[in-house]
């Protein structure tokens, strides 16, 4: 038995140290945003967010997660009151078939954290690793961009009282 921080609350796990945490996200604690694509590391379908950092989770197995924050896209938000990034996909409609988009909207999220104004290059030097054929790759910049401004004005309503 093992106790996994996820989206803020503890859950106890019953699996093998090696299980992949994708494994563990979907089966035992039921959140499918995160989709297995290649399980080998290489397309970013399963990306979640772990302390902060972009992480593969088709291949890291939750014995490296001991006493780490792991967030998954339900825990950013939800469709009444989503997240920026949630938000900003919505908005310029940047998903077409959806199966990359929520690892592509935690890799963007983990980026706007450490960086909150990314340039286009930045952005796509942080997607290189997503594979996707959807062709709503321009959407998807501009939706990081949005999601960006959309933090700032949050930001700049809760230090304002909500005043502009």
């Amino acid at each position: 038995m093992m106790t996994l921080h996820v989206n803020g609350w503890d859950h106890q796990v019953d699996a093998e140290p090696d299980t992949p945490l994708l494994y563990v996200l979907r089966d035992d604690l039921k959140l499918n945003a995160a989709k297995f694509g290649c399980g080998l590391g290489q397309c970013g379908s399963c990306t979640v967010i772990v302390d902060g950092k972009a992480v593969l989770s088709c291949v890291t197995p939750i014995l490296l997660l001991r006493g780490k924050q792991v967030t998954t896209l339900e825990g950013l938000g939800d469709v009444a009151n989503p997240a920026p990034i949630q938000r900003a996909f919505m908005e310029e409609q940047a998903a077409q078939c959806g199966y990359c988009i929520a690892g592509m909207m935690m890799r963007g999220q983990a980026l706007l954290m450490r960086n909150p104004k990314p340039d286009d290059a930045e952005i796509r030097a942080e997607l290189a690793l997503h594979l996707c054929r959807c062709g709503t790759h321009m959407r998807i910049l501009r939706a990081i961009h949005r999601a960006s401004r959309l933090m700032d004005s949050a930001e700049l309503s809760t230090t304002t009282g909500g005043a502009r």
